[in-house]
């Protein structure tokens, strides 16, 4: 039996990878395993947003070519919150921990004019 298994980054890969570590209760925190065509930032953020993760904790993006990786969660949730305040929408309930988390915000910036 081979021990081989693919990398998450093709070979010289010059692009930066998002990956999310999400949380399923008692097992624990798991990087959730993503096609690589879908671990770009805009990707990352609209499935976060659409509810793809159990329960985001972190996002790291890493690059090999470059060689560095970088805990991006205060930025991606700083992105969330500006684009729900955007569309005047409340931040979608299992990215509210998140979002606070990391921004150190638990209110919705958004007001509605009626």
């Amino acid at each position: 039996m081979s021990k081989w298994t693919p990398s998450t980054v093709p070979y010289g890969a010059d692009q930066t990878v998002y990956l999310v570590v999400d949380r399923f209760g008692g097992s624990g925190s798991v990087y959730r395993e993503a096609e690589i065509e879908r671990t770009d930032i805009e990707t990352i953020i609209a499935d976060l947003l659409s509810g793809q993760f159990n329960d985001p904790v972190r996002v790291i993006a890493f690059n090999t070519l470059e060689h560095w990786s970088d805990d991006v969660s205060d930025e991606i949730a700083t992105e969330i919150q500006a684009r729900c305040d955007i569309e005047g929408t409340p931040v979608p309930d299992h990215l509210i921990d998140f979002v606070s988390s990391h921004t150190g915000r638990a209110r919705q910036l958004a007001l509605r004019l009626v």
